[in-house]
């Protein structure tokens, strides 16, 4: 116990560390965790803004290269004169053009020397040359497509916001370069369209040119602004041209984001969006921190409450021993009690029989004795001792360490069976009424217990009564034990746990009597050892304690009901076998002693005088004694010549090695002499079985004794000749 309240304080203190330990343990796990998890959100967000930007600026320069190439067609084969005679018209169509896309500034066409024929804000255009920039002059020497420019500022007399360049080249039929057809494109309408979808904190977006050259920024920056192809960047783009994410330290402004970029189909350009790190960890801080509300508050209060249940434990385990001590004294008090009951009760039985076998002996030893009156004092003495025998069974039985020697049979006829012994034992002030159902009702127990159990059942019953009323044996099949009959808790506490189920179900045999009844304050006791309402050395109390343990033992259960002033009934379950394994009726055995005719028996007894009386019983009926007090001397007389003996007869309980490990020395050995054991009480017997070898039952008769032995012996001798 004390061990035990040593280790329930450790483990609390053990629970105390882990309250912090744990804790935090699976803090750290959780926010690993969930950064990861707020990465992969991120990292998905980051994916689904990409596609609306990519969208976004693929549709817009889808749509520019649709309107440039039927600005084309509409002066394709135009020589420069007419298109100058036609600018007014030319001029409003270029202006509707720009005033129906936001995203566009100006549109102009220009001849083979970059000078200006019409365009979107002037009419008539000043006679300025633009040859010089990028949009032109990249069409002046070959074929390349639509052209996308970096920025510029507007040239004198034009102003406005900054531009970047969209352009075709405008050839004859033969492929001579003749001028430009170009649309100057707001950078801000791509900044302003990111500032609108951008609204998460650290947002970030960028379009550029595949030289590096960036368009538009946001946030927006100031100025021109190219990425170094063999910066982080462009080693990351270089890599994976197409798209991709990474996370880099934005060259612009040295804030380390989170960036995904993807390049828009057939144009030199790529979009780009991403968020800051720093957003991300704030995110992510933001999630732990709303575990951390709750978390350490909770840990707190189980720490706390763990240091108040270390300290109230601390209390009671001092309490708990002061109050140890005085319970040990009131138990020893109370094991007096209980062991002068039972020594009072045991005494009173066993000096009655006693009386009889010494008053009996006596009369023996008179002269001139008829042989009538000496075969009645013989008989008084066997009974005495069978009486003795079944006094012991009892203790034994309720301890749970009787051998016992299940049987099939019928309950109803076990109990018919029984009708007159029971009569006899009951007297005549008292009627027996026994109710038994249709059908054979079987199990598979120890029927010689049976029996004792169901007389000390009545034999309870009739005490009740006082000698005079009726009781009632009833049997019947359960297929469970009734809740409603569930047994006294004082007798679960005995013997421990007891899981019960029959897959057949239960035959239970009802004891009613019409006697006064049992208090409900002694219900909790009427199972207990030496628990008795007669006066000290009048009963050991051991009756129901044996209907418990054989119940018990035999895999069934025991239950009780009572009312004072109307009589108890006590029913005893065992589980139910199917009716075909009953075995066939064979008539009983009354064979006399079998004579020897020179068997030899090795018997194996450390007490002598038993073992004195088991050979002379055995020399007189002719077998052949070799006797031995101890294991280890009959396995060496067997080792040096195991012919010489038909069969060994062995004590179980012996010191050093038993009879039972004797048995399994003869079979690891490979010695064939057959082996039979008897016992009046073992524990490793009631638990491991007798090894599937003949068991004799202390005290035993000679005549019982020889038929085993002669059994025995004729079973090796048909196994002998079956084995040639």
């Amino acid at each position: 116990m004390q061990g035990a309240q040593r280790n329930s304080l450790k483990l609390l203190q053990w629970m105390m560390a882990a309250s912090l330990a744990l804790p935090i343990a699976l803090f750290a796990i959780a926010s690993t965790i969930s950064y990861a998890s707020t990465k992969d959100i991120a990292d998905r967000e980051i994916e689904r803004t990409l596609d609306v930007v990519h969208e976004h600026a693929l549709k817009v320069f889808e749509t520019i290269d649709r309107s440039l190439a039927e600005l084309n067609e509409v002066v394709r084969g135009l020589p420069d004169d007419t298109i100058r005679a036609r600018e007014p018209v030319l001029h409003r169509r270029l202006k509707r053009l720009t005033d129906s896309l936001p995203q566009l500034k100006s549109a102009w066409i220009f001849d083979a020397d970059g000078t200006s024929l019409v365009n979107s804000l002037a009419s008539p255009p000043p006679a300025l040359s633009f040859a010089d920039r990028d949009y032109f002059y990249a069409h002046a020497d070959q074929t390349i497509g639509t052209f996308i420019g970096a920025s510029l500022t507007p040239r004198a007399p034009y102003q406005g916001a900054r531009f970047f360049g969209v352009s075709r080249r405008r050839e004859t039929d033969d492929g001579r370069f003749i001028g430009v057809i170009q649309a100057s494109v707001l950078p801000e309408y791509f900044e302003s369209f990111y500032a609108r979808i951008g609204t998460e904190p650290g947002s970030f977006f960028a379009m550029g040119r595949a030289d590096g050259v960036v368009l538009a920024h946001f946030p927006r920056l100031d100025g021109d602004f190219r990425l170094d192809p063999n910066g982080p960047v462009g080693r990351n783009i270089s890599a994976r041209p197409e798209h991709g994410l990474m996370t880099v330290a934005w060259p612009s402004d040295g804030i380390e984001r989170r960036v995904g970029y993807r390049r828009i189909a057939e144009y030199p350009i790529y979009v780009s969006a991403g968020l800051e790190t720093s957003a991300i960890r704030a995110h992510w801080f933001a999630t732990m921190g709303q575990h951390l509300v709750f978390g350490i508050p909770a840990t707190a209060l189980l720490f706390l409450l763990l240091a108040l249940a270390i300290r109230r434990t601390q209390h009671l385990q001092a309490e708990a021993a002061a109050r140890r001590e005085a319970e040990e004294a009131l138990k020893h008090s109370q094991r007096l009690e209980a062991l002068g009951q039972l020594t009072g009760g045991v005494a009173h039985d066993f000096n009655n029989l006693l009386t009889v076998i010494r008053a009996s002996v006596d009369l023996l030893n008179r002269p001139q004795l008829s042989e009538e009156r000496r075969q009645r004092y013989i008989t008084a003495i066997a009974d005495a001792v069978a009486r003795a025998a079944r006094l012991t069974s009892q203790l034994l039985a309720f301890a749970r360490r009787q051998t016992l020697k299940p049987e099939v049979f019928d309950v109803g006829a076990r109990i018919q069976s029984l009708h007159d012994m029971l009569a006899t034992l009951l007297g005549p002030a008292i009627e027996i009424a026994i109710r038994l159902p249709a059908e054979p009702c079987l199990v598979n127990a120890d029927a010689s217990q049976f029996e004792t159990a169901l007389i000390n059942m009545a034999t309870n019953a009739r005490d009740a009564m006082h000698g005079k009323g009726r009781i009632i044996f009833e049997v019947e099949a359960a297929t469970t034990i009734p809740d409603t009959l569930a047994p006294v808790s004082s007798s679960r506490d005995l013997t421990g746990n007891h899981d019960l189920g029959s897959k057949h179900g239960f035959v239970g045999i009802a004891v009613s009597d019409t006697g006064t009844g049992i208090p409900a304050a002694r219900l909790g006791r009427i199972f207990e050892p030496f628990f008795t309402t007669k006066q000290v050395g009048h009963g050991t109390g051991l009756g129901l304690s044996q209907v418990f343990g054989f119940a018990r033992q035999s895999g069934g259960e025991v239950t009780v009901t009572s009312e004072v002033g109307h009589g108890s009934t006590f029913s005893l379950y065992l589980p139910r076998v199917p009716a075909d394994l009953l075995p066939q009726r064979q008539a009983p055995s009354t064979a006399p002693a079998v004579a020897g005719n020179g068997m030899s028996v090795l018997v194996v007894e450390d007490n002598i005088e038993l073992a004195n009386f088991a050979a002379d019983g055995l020399t007189e009926l002719g077998y052949s004694i070799t006797l031995v007090d101890n294991a280890t001397d009959a396995l060496a007389e067997l080792v040096m010549d195991a012919d010489r003996f038909d069969v060994v007869f062995s004590d179980i309980v012996m010191p050093d090695m038993t009879g039972l490990d004797l048995a399994q020395a003869i079979r690891d050995r490979g010695i064939g002499v057959p082996v039979v054991l008897t016992t009046g009480y073992s524990e490793a017997l009631s638990r491991d079985g007798s090894l599937g070898l003949d068991l004799v039952q202390k005290p035993y008769a000679i005549d019982e004794l020889s038929r085993v032995l002669h059994r025995a012996a004729r079973l090796r001798r048909v196994r002998d000749g079956a084995a040639e």
